[in-house]
C-alpha cells in the first residue's frame, strides 16, 4: 500500500513540473496572455523572416511581440498587429522596421521613437514602416550589376 502512495506522489510531482514547464514556455514565446500590453497596427511591403511571436525591440530591449500577421487584399501589404508593453509609450510619428541580427541571425521588429509630443493610442497605426530586405535579392543585384557595367572611360 505504501508503494502505491509513493508512485502516485511521484506521478503528481512529475505532472506539476510538466505543467510548470508548459506555462513557462508559453509565457516566453508570447503565447500566453498579454495583459500588460496594448496593440498597435502597421502595414509592411514584406514581412519575410517575421512570424507571430517574433520579438519587438526598442533600443535592443524586447518590449513586445508580433501578435498577428495577415495579408490585406486591397493593398497587398502585410498587416501586422504588434503588442507593446504598457510601460512603453510611443510618439505618433514613430517608425517600425524589420531588422536582422546579422547574416546568420533571425529577424525582429524594431521600434524607432519619433519626436512628437502626441502619443500613439492603443490600437493606433504606425505609418512609417520599412519591410524586410532580402539579402539574396541584394546579392543578386550586386553580382548582376558588376558583370555588365563598365565605366564609360574604360571602353576601347
Amino acid at each position: 500500500m505504501s508503494e502505491n502512495r509513493a508512485e502516485v506522489f511521484a506521478g503528481a510531482v512529475v505532472l506539476a513540473v510538466a505543467i510548470g514547464f508548459l506555462a513557462y514556455a508559453m509565457g516566453g514565446s508570447g503565447l500566453g496572455g498579454a495583459s500588460g500590453s496594448y496593440p498597435l497596427k502597421a502595414s509592411f511591403r514584406s514581412v519575410e523572416g517575421i512570424k507571430p511571436g517574433s520579438d519587438v525591440r526598442l533600443a535592443g530591449v524586447k518590449v513586445g511581440t508580433i501578435a498577428e500577421l495577415k495579408l490585406n487584399p486591397q493593398t497587398y501589404f502585410a498587416d501586422a498587429t504588434v503588442m507593446v508593453d504598457k510601460s512603453v509609450q510611443l510618439p505618433d510619428d514613430s517608425a517600425i522596421l524589420i531588422s536582422s541580427e546579422g547574416l546568420l541571425g533571425g529577424n525582429f521588429v524594431e521600434l524607432v521613437p519619433g519626436g512628437s509630443p502626441d502619443m500613439l493610442a492603443p490600437g493606433g497605426e504606425i505609418e512609417d514602416t520599412q519591410g524586410s530586405v532580402s539579402l539574396l535579392t541584394l546579392l543578386m543585384k550586386w553580382v548582376g550589376g558588376q558583370s555588365g557595367d563598365k565605366p564609360a572611360g574604360d571602353q576601347p
